[in-house]
Formats: C-alpha cells, sequence, structure tokens
C-alpha cells in the first residue's frame, strides 16, 4: 500500500493562516485502510484522480494537494476487530489550501463536500477559517447590536412574527394582520418564506401597504418595529427585488438563503445600496443536514455559512414543535451565530416551528438576551386575536426577565392574554439534569 507522504501531515507542520480545515464523520467497511482512505478523500477534492497525470507535477501536489492531518477512530481498533463489526466509524481532518477555491461559497463546497457527498456515509462536520480567508468576506452590516440599535431595544429578547397564513393573502389581508401584531408589541414581523412576488400579492404593492400599516402601528405603540419583505427570486433579479422593496419604504429584507445560495445571499449584504438589516431563512436546509450519514451538519449550513455571508438575523427551527431537531444540536446551532468569529458580528438565532408563549423561559434559560424568538399560530391564533398573542409574548418576556416564572406570571390579573395563551398551550420544561449531567 502506498499513501502519498505529501497527503499525510501534522497539522504542526501546516504552513499557518494557508488552510481552511474540514472534520467529517465517515463509516466504512470492516476492512478498509481508514488512513488511506482519508487520503484518496483529499487527493479527490484536490489535484488528484485514482491514477497519475503527467501534470500533477512534485510542485503542483505541494502547492495544491489537500492534507490529511487527522484519523480518529471510534471505537478505536489497534489490536484486532471484534467478529460482529462490520462496519467502522471514522473522525478525518482534512486541510485544503484556501488558494484552491478563493473566497467563494460555490467552490469552496465543491471542494469540501464535493464529489465526496456521492460516496456514501461521509458527512461534514466543521470547517476551520484561516483569518486571511475569513477577512475576504464582509459579513452581516448589523448584526446583533447594530439591530438593537435600529429598534431601540437593549435589554430584552427580541420578538418575531411571521404573517400566518404563510401564502394566499392579498397586500392589503396581509398589511391588516401585520398592523396588529405590531401593534401588539411584535419587533420584527417577517413575509414567510413562501411568498415573495406573487401575482396576487406584488412586492412592490405589499410593500406599500405593509409599510403603512406598520408607520400606525408604530405610532400608536410608541415602538419601531421591522418587517422583512422576501425578495427570494432567481438571482439575477435579487438586487432589483431588494432595490424595489426599500425604495418603497421597506426597513428589513427576508431571503431563503440555501435555496438562491450563498454567494447570492452574500451579493445582497455587501451591496452598499441594500442598507437594512437581512433576515436569512433556513427552508430547505433539512435537505442538507437531517441525513446522520451525509450532507453536512446544521451548524454550519443553519449558522456559520449564513453568518458569514452576511445575514443579519437567521431563523433557526426548534426541538419544540413541529420539526425534528434534537435540543443539543438547536442550542449549538443557536451558539454558533452568537459566538465571536474573527470580524464577523454575531448574528440573531429566531427560534421557530411551533413556538408558543409556554417555551418563553426555557428560550430565555438558554440563549439569554440575544435571542429573537419567533412565532406565527401563538400569535395569529390566540384565543383573544393576533395583538393579544403579541401582548402576550411581551407580557411573558417581561415577567421571566424579571426572574419571575411563567406559571405565576399567567395567574397576575394584568396578564390575560399571557393566561389565555398558558392555557391553550401549557408551559415546556426539559427535563432536569442539573449543570452537569453524565448519567445518559
Amino acid at each position: 500500500m502506498y499513501i502519498d507522504p505529501i497527503a499525510v501531515q501534522y497539522p504542526e507542520n501546516l504552513r499557518d493562516d494557508h488552510y481552511v480545515i474540514a472534520t467529517y464523520y465517515c463509516a466504512t467497511g470492516r476492512n478498509t485502510n481508514a488512513l488511506k482512505f482519508g487520503a484518496a478523500m483529499a487527493v479527490e477534492q484536490s489535484c488528484g484522480t485514482w491514477l497519475k497525470v503527467p501534470g500533477e507535477t512534485e510542485e503542483v501536489r505541494d502547492r495544491a494537494m489537500a492534507r490529511i492531518i487527522g484519523v480518529y477512530e471510534a471505537p478505536a481498533y489497534q489490536c484486532g476487530i471484534p467478529e460482529d463489526v462490520t462496519e467502522r466509524h471514522f473522525i478525518l481532518r482534512v486541510a485544503f489550501p484556501a488558494t484552491n477555491f478563493g473566497p467563494s461559497f460555490a467552490m469552496m463546497l465543491s471542494t469540501v463536500i464535493g464529489n465526496i457527498s456521492s460516496s456514501g456515509k461521509v458527512k461534514l462536520l466543521d470547517l476551520e477559517f484561516p483569518k486571511t480567508f475569513l477577512g475576504q468576506f464582509k459579513g452581516p452590516k448589523f448584526g446583533v447590536q447594530g439591530i438593537r440599535d435600529l429598534l431601540g431595544v437593549q435589554d430584552r429578547p427580541l420578538l418575531n412574527n411571521m404573517i400566518k397564513p404563510c401564502i394566499g393573502l392579498s397586500p392589503k389581508e396581509t398589511a391588516k394582520l401585520a398592523y396588529e401584531a405590531a401593534v401588539g408589541g411584535v419587533d420584527i414581523i417577517k413575509d414567510d418564506e413562501l411568498c415573495a412576488n406573487p401575482d396576487f400579492c406584488p412586492l412592490e404593492d405589499r410593500v406599500q401597504a405593509v409599510m403603512e400599516a406598520i408607520t400606525k402601528a408604530d405610532q400608536k405603540k410608541g415602538e419601531k418595529t421591522l418587517y422583512a419583505f422576501n425578495i427570494t427570486d432567481r438571482t439575477e433579479k435579487l438586487i432589483d427585488n431588494a432595490l424595489t422593496a426599500i425604495k418603497n419604504g421597506a426597513n428589513c429584507l427576508l431571503v431563503n438563503y440555501n435555496t438562491v445560495g450563498l454567494d447570492a445571499t452574500r451579493m445582497l449584504a455587501e451591496d452598499d445600496r441594500i442598507n437594512v438589516p437581512i433576515l436569512g431563512h433556513s427552508d430547505y436546509t433539512g435537505a442538507v443536514y437531517e441525513s446522520p450519514w451525509s450532507g453536512m451538519s446544521a451548524n454550519l449550513i443553519g449558522a456559520v455559512l449564513p453568518r458569514i455571508a452576511g445575514t443579519d438575523m437567521i431563523i433557526a427551527l426548534t426541538p419544540y414543535g413541529k420539526f425534528p431537531m434534537q435540543m443539543d444540536t438547536f442550542i449549538s446551532v443557536g451558539y454558533k451565530m452568537l459566538q465571536p468569529l474573527g470580524h464577523i458580528k454575531p448574528v440573531f438565532p429566531m427560534p421557530g416551528g411551533g413556538t408558543t408563549q409556554g417555551h418563553l423561559e426555557d428560550m430565555i434559560k438558554k440563549f439569554g438576551n440575544d435571542v429573537m424568538i419567533a412565532a406565527g399560530g401563538a400569535i395569529h391564533g390566540h384565543p383573544m386575536g393576533p395583538a393579544a398573542g403579541a401582548r402576550a409574548f411581551r407580557q411573558g418576556i417581561d415577567e421571566v426577565m424579571n426572574g419571575i416564572a411563567l406559571k405565576d406570571a399567567a395567574e397576575k390579573p394584568e396578564n390575560k392574554e399571557l393566561k389565555a395563551a398558558i392555557d391553550a398551550w401549557g408551559i415546556y420544561e426539559e427535563a432536569k439534569g442539573g449543570i452537569f449531567d453524565l448519567k445518559g
């Protein structure tokens, strides 16, 4: 067995600030040589092929070949493999020269999870970026602090509402629901991911109608509201849609970042004419992360990459309602939006998908102030109407921030809207395990 020594390196031997490092989960057959398997992956996704070709000189290989910098098996069979083992499991770390693809999401993903995405049980778990590579991306214009400054809200979680029904409403009907949610205390309202520019609700007409309603609501409640208009479309229409929305008064935009593509999202975020926050909607990400064996992690496609692309807030699916999201994955995705990442600003996690007022305590406990709580049905389907649904969330947020349990807050006479919500949908409580829980 021959393995090219260039392809297998200690991480300490890598040139500083030159490589993007990818971490993979891989499952192989019983007799697979994991080092050879990893080296084949590294060569396949860089300068090589299955046999030597004349143009693959030592200089080319040294410049462009990816390097295996770690192969870790679990369980770590070192002296023999039990008879009943038919599949082996590895974590592989591969360093790719960043100059192979440059500051392009399309080419980076073609490299780190390109052809090998068709190689069976191979899942991209993480990417580590050198400073010089990350420095070529501007990231979000606003991020957490910028959105807080726009709204004038510094000391509590923010409240988001998505218009329901998702699609089928006229501009006038959309504006009516937006007014109700805004006047009830919602900070940011958004089109749903299905409503961008349909014939029965054109973007320009919708912006004009909704912003007129938002202005009236803001005057009545004495607070500012952002409305994220969905501009998702064919790539060549994105900039025109954004500028049309802004020209007609839009103060926030929404884009389905995974369907239009990360580079298209970055194009919007880095355009100086687009001077409003961008909400990244996570639809279609499940097609990328849900398989336990392939694709890429929710951390990457749901948080890190759209954050680098420049979104200011990102929908994060939750384990509370209708989606099969694991709690540890949910928390990790949220933290990836908020943790320091070089010069790239933190962005708001926006947990949604069956969220009710009864989830407030748990979300604030997990994320603190810097979370944007997203609710659709629990506002528009509140027993007392949409404005009351929004007030119920604001009542719950204020009480929890003051150290009052939701069950006690709901019994206060002034919180009748909160009580109606709690009576309807209950209070979520995760199983208690203390700070550390090693019992499994």
